[in-house]
């Protein structure tokens, strides 16, 4: 192509993107920040810190407002009297919002995507929900014991998140994938294989976005974990696959999708069972354990519930009614979720969708943020305290939630796995306190204002020193 050719093809371009940028804002368009530099928008200001941002863009603009990020609108709506438009309206799709980062991060083609996701989340949904969660409160229960048991006896200034990390995603990826699938047997692989994972967690939402050729230790990590389970695909198609009660969930998902795909749809199982449960239970034991009054409740219902620290044998099972005498722990777990919730949960426009004395037009991506949600001090007076008690109000016996919380998702796709997240983090916290004598040396740290997707991240170490009872 002549250099005349290309520099045309380049103005014709860059005019197009100007005019799309500096178009005419329709009266009936929320009131939108663009920032000064084409495509890229706000990118740079909101880059820095997103979860900031929206609350400074709220207080600038008002419920409802859009901003101009790398090509993309995305339009917020801020107030819960508008979130039944987010979760209910026929005008906005969850997959079509979601299939492009789903192929950035897992290398899942489109027409696969579009095929089987509906079908995976229908059968994760099915094999985790509450009426199955009688035999896997047994099962998991055993399972982190047995990890908490090989844990030091004793250690001083420990991270509590490495420590959290090491138990859970042994015990919950034995449960899941089935023990001696995952390299969770020695601390060898347990640690290359969390390494591998952490990165590709902390780099996640960068890794929906961005080209791999920009995140070259993510990448690596990714196509780490790819190569692994492909090897695991592999292995498991020369095995009788179990039956009945006996076939993990991973077993039903291969069986479920193309086998191609098979492998990154594990991946993408490995992440939703670990990034967000985990780190909630990080944040939920940080929080007791920085509130004395907290902690002294939560050892006087263990204690109760499971008889004197320390005291129960390694191959104890909790079934769920004495997670039923434990209601404190949940009401301290739902706290750090309202806490720590993801900055952003998004749908795609695909026609105009009317909300307030404004249209959103077909193409936006509509966002809702749980986090700022659960600080409307309407619904969470104090909003900013951990407070577990605020849950009274609530009837989690029953899965009943508090006016306002939002952190599960709504609609046709909400969260498939939150029954089994809920219980699998009251066991763990249970035993966790039960077995160990835990103090905080360090202050819980600050969450990171750079992530959006998931539960939200510490900006440091949280450091205790423990002793097994």
């Amino acid at each position: 192509m002549s250099l005349p050719v290309i520099a045309a093809v380049v103005t014709a371009f860059s005019a197009l993107v100007l005019y799309l940028w500096s178009r005419r804002k329709s009266s009936t368009d929320p009131p939108i920040l663009k920032g000064w530099v084409p495509w890229l928008g706000c990118a740079v200001e909101f880059g820095k810190a997103p979860l900031w941002f929206i609350q400074k863009a709220k207080c600038k603009l008002g419920p409802l407002f859009t901003i101009y990020v790398t090509g993309k609108r995305l339009t917020f709506v801020t107030e819960q009297e508008d979130f039944k438009h987010f979760f209910q309206s026929p005008n906005v799709d969850f997959q079509q919002a979601v299939q492009q980062p789903v192929k950035n991060t897992a290398s899942v083609k489109e027409e696969s995507f579009f095929q089987y996701h509906t079908k995976i989340h229908d059968t994760v949904k099915g094999r985790l929900a509450p009426s199955k969660l009688g035999l896997i409160s047994q099962q998991l229960s055993k399972g982190f014991l047995e990890q908490l048991n090989k844990s030091e006896r004793s250690g001083q200034s420990i991270d509590l998140n490495d420590f959290i990390r090491n138990v859970m995603y042994a015990a919950v990826l034995n449960h899941l994938f089935g023990k001696g699938v995952m390299p969770t047997d020695t601390k060898e692989g347990l640690r290359e294989l969390t390494v591998n994972f952490v990165e590709y967690d902390d780099e996640f939402e960068y890794g929906s976005q961005l080209p791999e050729l920009f995140l070259k230790q993510w990448a690596k990590s990714k196509h780490w974990l790819l190569n692994l389970f492909r090897n695991i695909v592999k292995k498991l198609d020369t095995e009788q696959r179990s039956s009945g009660e006996d076939e993990t969930l991973l077993q039903t998902l291969i069986a479920s999708v193309d086998r191609p795909h098979a492998p990154n749809y594990g991946l993408l199982l490995m992440w939703a069972s670990l990034a967000n449960a985990i780190p909630i239970s990080f944040w939920t034991v940080a929080f007791i354990l920085s509130e004395e009054g907290c902690l002294e409740k939560a050892k006087k219902e263990i204690k109760e519930a499971l008889g004197s620290p320390g005291s129960l044998p390694s191959d104890a099972e909790i079934p769920e009614e004495t997670l039923l005498k434990m209601p404190y722990i949940k009401q301290c777990i739902m706290e750090a979720i309202r806490l720590r919730s993801p900055g952003v949960i998004t749908r795609k426009v695909v026609k105009p969708i009317p909300i307030r004395n404004y249209i959103i037009p077909a193409g936006d991506h509509i966002m809702l943020s749980p986090y700022w949600a659960h600080r409307n001090t309407q619904f969470f007076p104090d909003p900013e305290r951990f407070y577990p008690e605020r849950w009274d109000k609530a009837d989690l016996e029953k899965n009943v939630f508090l006016e306002g919380f939002v952190a599960f998702g709504g609609g046709r796709y909400q969260c498939p796995g939150r029954w089994f997240a809920l219980m699998e983090i009251h066991i763990f916290i249970a035993l966790l306190l039960h077995k160990f004598d835990m103090k905080l040396v360090s202050n819980v740290p600050n969450l990171s204002p750079l992530h959006l997707v998931g539960t939200q991240q510490p900006v440091g170490k949280c450091l205790v020193d423990y002793k097994m009872y």
